[in-house]
């Protein structure tokens, strides 16, 4: 027989949401470990959808997209973060915030650059800048404040450093960058060429009055930054698969070379009902509080248990530690969670490239009300 070749990504697996979602379904589990809301969206937004559908608004959108859709991501951000972006040289529309980041580093990333990433990280960092040729230095954000040194961040730092991915709001550990950490980023990258790739996906879930600190905001980090953002995590609609990235021209011209190629453009009527959706502020505006209330909730629950609730500042995931119930590795036990006890979570191990474990598990509190209190129910028997 023939022997085929392998990818180029033959030791990468099935991501671990994958494999906890598949587990949760085997045993009947309640899933809170995938991030994706079980709530329905607001049907305004639906009802738009709808309508551009059967205006016969079903063919292919401009390869940087909608400039409708473009004027309103650019009105948010400058309204946001007091930061102007021309929306037509410098926004493009992306089948997702995965792919932004994907087709961002496929066009910059090239073979023995190096990039950092600090860990806790979303899984598609490291193999898609392995893919490309690249090589991935981590620095390690520890339980249970998840806090960045940045002298050790400097030191990760070489000639070779092509690009410093940060995910602000960070999925899983939701700790939110503050201004010394921006500042420090400042001073590291000045007088450098190195890119910074930002995943802010999270930005409008932040709780506790605290402000999301965009890059944007600062023009030393603006003018070499790639931002990431997701309509999905924005408006619940996660299987919709649609984001943006927006950047400087010189490297928006560069992204789009190679997201013509990725995907072209991303679904049209989908594109102009969020235009429309997005021309009222309170739609998005009110996430913080929306979300906050669901944290809340959770921790309220949880709180007379014997699990440790880690700070939570941002996203919609709740880390909770649970060195106090079990000495099983962190994957172990959210096996055990989700077979024994209906529970479904995310270990965080899965999250770091030598398996850290900190005995630390994942919760999305992106659910209905009864979700939440039937996990909960669950979760205090332990």
């Amino acid at each position: 027989m023939i022997q085929l070749p392998l990818s180029k990504l033959s030791n990468v697996g099935t991501t671990i949401f994958s494999q906890m979602t598949q587990l949760a379904n085997e045993n009947e589990a309640i899933n809170l470990s995938q991030g994706f809301p079980d709530f329905m969206p607001d049907l305004e937004l639906l009802n738009w959808a709808d309508h551009f559908m059967k205006e016969g608004f079903n063919q292919y959108a401009p390869m940087g997209g909608m400039m409708s859709l473009k004027e309103e991501i650019a009105r948010k951000i400058e309204n946001s973060h007091q930061a102007v972006y021309h929306p037509d040289s410098e926004i493009t529309i992306t089948a997702g915030g995965t792919q932004a980041i994907f087709t961002a580093i496929a066009t910059f990333v090239k073979k023995d650059d190096e990039v950092i990433i600090f860990e806790p990280a979303y899984d598609c960092y490291e193999p898609t800048v392995e893919l490309f040729g690249g090589i991935v230095k981590r620095f390690e954000m520890r339980a249970p404040d998840y806090e960045i040194n940045w002298n050790k961040v400097r030191d990760l730092v070489s000639e070779n450093t092509k690009m410093i991915i940060l995910n602000n709001p960070n999925n899983p550990s939701g700790r939110v960058l503050k201004e010394n950490d921006l500042q420090e980023l400042i001073k590291i990258v000045k007088g450098t060429s190195i890119l910074i790739l930002s995943d802010e996906v999270y930005e409008n879930i932040v709780f506790d009055g605290k402000q999301h600190l965009s890059i944007c905001r600062y023009p030393e980090l603006k003018d070499r930054t790639l931002m990431v953002a997701s309509f999905g995590k924005l408006f619940h609609v996660t299987g919709w698969k649609i984001g943006y990235c927006a950047a400087p021209k010189i490297l928006t011209d560069e992204f789009r070379k190679i997201h013509q190629f990725n995907v072209f453009s991303v679904n049209t009527p989908i594109q102009l009902a969020l235009a429309e959706y997005m021309k009222h502020e309170e739609h998005y505006k009110q996430l913080n509080r929306f979300f906050q209330e669901k944290r809340d909730f959770l921790r309220q629950g949880l709180a007379g248990t014997s699990f440790e609730l880690l700070d939570c500042e941002g996203t919609y995931f709740q880390a909770l530690r649970y060195d106090k119930i079990s000495d099983k590795n962190d994957f172990d036990f959210a096996r055990e969670l989700t077979v024994t006890h209906k529970v479904a979570t995310v270990p965080f191990s899965s999250f770091y490239k030598n398996k850290l474990n900190e005995n630390v598990i994942r919760l999305c509190f992106a659910k209905k009300q009864e979700t939440l209190e039937k996990a909960i129910e669950n979760l205090s028997r332990l």
